[in-house]
């Protein structure tokens, strides 16, 4: 608290003039707070700001010495909360603790982005008068005269045989929707973090301000020379489905939605291991999908391909199915083509009845207990929706064999990640002139075939994020794929 009393929040260190910018209003799932708190050096005043902490409902995920001086204490709690509300109530508790002083209470997650999390260095030093002539002028125009006369060296001269572009419009930010470019430009810095850390690839965030299809494609074409690949993010659909299409009809570089084969492969790949678990044929299971967007037009497609013939797919309208006249689309047309071969036509929740499989890509709980009560022997339950998913988590665990979300605190987490650093660094190794649909199933094959299957049990159907051995594997799949399809001409070892 500050020194009128009032607890104070703040996206950074807090210092008594500063206005208080706050816990974020938008209510979600384990916010972190920071809270720095003073209390006289006495034995048990830390077990009474614990308990403190807990009764309010709060929990402690660290605690931090930061120094002792004249009889008091003054230690960082990093704790998680529900909403700004919550935060409060915890200040306020602690308050009400006889000597004990709250310093500041910080949004962690606003602290930890200050100045955005990636940026830019050299992979060469640059120290003397030779290394500027080197680097930049006049050395850099024989590398400039040497792509002239052969673009193809581009790949040899130039970041781009690393470089992939993350392009996003903000139109559809999972678990947020369209909040615009702005707003979008921290989860895309996220995901360059990913593609380096996991990848080792060169991923640059770049956010437009986009007036349909149109706009994004001819920006994708108007940076195409510094990148090796493209890949669309958060674009909402059917805007995506135009934009991809064109570009990997006009690009000779990979162009991958992430929202869509992404996330298809990641639930392949699941879904091969999970029917492992629960003993049932991949080609024989009666399927229910929750969501007619990006992910869930892309997940039907990849298992129509995989030999699952008995796909329903839902949207807020209830099942797809040939000749329905409400909340149409060309997209939904074509998904009519190919699901529903029975023609059924309801609700989610008596889709749902006798299914093997649901896959909830849509939003949060939007399928009860009960229904789940009324699906097939040992079902297969995946809902993706983040951070709450189609499924309460517990009631998800209770019902189905295999139950997989989303988020990291429940096992079997469906992460993207498992997917694009490696499918991204197998296509420029190889240098892959694009992605099509063979390469990422093979990426799904890949990622399934990390784990053996003496590994393989109701809550470890798919590796962690932090396993090490995903992305080779990936890559290694997606590289031999493109080139197996006359997309690549060789592989070519990363120097």
């Amino acid at each position: 608290m500050g020194q009128n009393g009032k607890s104070r929040y703040s996206g950074g260190l807090s210092n008594t003039n500063e206005r208080v910018i706050g816990v974020p209003e938008r209510p979600s799932l384990n916010q972190w707070l920071s809270l720095q708190v003073r209390y006289p050096d006495r034995i048990g005043m830390l077990g009474k700001v614990t308990s403190a902490i807990g009764q309010a409902g709060a929990d402690i995920r660290g605690i931090d010495f930061v120094s002792a001086s004249g009889g008091v204490v003054t230690r960082d709690f990093a704790i998680t909360v529900k909403d700004r509300e919550h935060g409060e109530r915890v200040v306020q508790a602690l308050r009400r603790v006889r000597g004990v002083s709250v310093v500041h209470a910080v949004d962690r997650a606003l602290a930890l982005h200050s100045r955005g999390k990636i940026q830019i260095t050299p992979r060469v030093p640059l120290n003397t008068q030779q290394d500027l002539l080197i680097f930049y002028t006049p050395g850099v125009a024989r590398v400039s005269e040497a792509i002239h006369a052969r673009r193809a060296r581009v790949f040899d001269l130039t970041i781009k045989s690393n470089a992939v572009a993350i392009v996003s419009d903000g139109s559809a930010v999972l678990g947020l929707g369209d909040i615009g470019p702005h707003a979008a430009l921290p989860v895309m810095e996220g995901k360059s973090m990913l593609f380096r850390e996991f990848g080792g690839v060169d991923a640059f965030p770049l956010c437009i301000v986009a007036h349909g299809a149109q706009d994004i494609i001819a920006f994708c074409k108007a940076i195409a020379p510094t990148f090796g690949g493209i890949n669309l993010e958060d674009i909402a659909a059917p805007v995506c489905f135009e934009v991809q299409d064109r570009l990997r009809a006009g690009l000779q570089i990979p162009v991958f939605h992430d929202d869509q084969d992404g996330t298809a492969a990641v639930v392949l790949a699941a879904l091969t291991n999970a029917v492992k678990v629960v003993g049932k044929d991949l080609r024989s299971l009666k399927t229910v999908i929750a969501g007619a967007g990006a992910a869930g037009t892309a997940c039907a497609r990849i298992l129509l391909s995989a030999g699952v013939r008995d796909i329903i797919v839902c949207d807020r309208a209830g099942a797809i199915y040939a000749g329905r006249k409400e909340h149409m689309t060309e997209a939904k047309e074509r998904l009519a083509a190919q699901t529903n071969p029975r023609g059924f036509r309801g609700p989610l929740a008596k889709a749902l009845v006798g299914a093997d499989f649901f896959l909830g890509v849509s939003g949060p709980n939007i399928v009860s207990g009960a229904a789940l009560r009324k699906m097939a022997r040992k079902p297969i339950v995946f809902a993706l929706a983040n951070p709450i998913p189609e499924v309460d988590p517990e009631e998800g665990l209770r019902h189905a064999a295999v139950f997989a979300t989303g988020r990291s605190d429940y096992p079997n987490q469906i992460n993207n990640v498992l997917i694009f650093p490696g499918l991204f660094r197998g296509l420029l190794d190889c240098r892959a002139r694009q992605v099509n649909a063979s390469i990422v199933r093979a990426a799904a094959r890949a990622l399934a075939r990390v784990l053996k299957p003496s590994e393989l049990r109701p809550d470890y159907i798919v590796p962690s994020v932090f396993d090490r051995r995903v992305a080779p594997a990936v890559a290694r799949a997606a590289a031999q794929a493109a080139i197996a399809a006359g997309l690549a001409k060789a592989h070519l070892p990363r120097g």
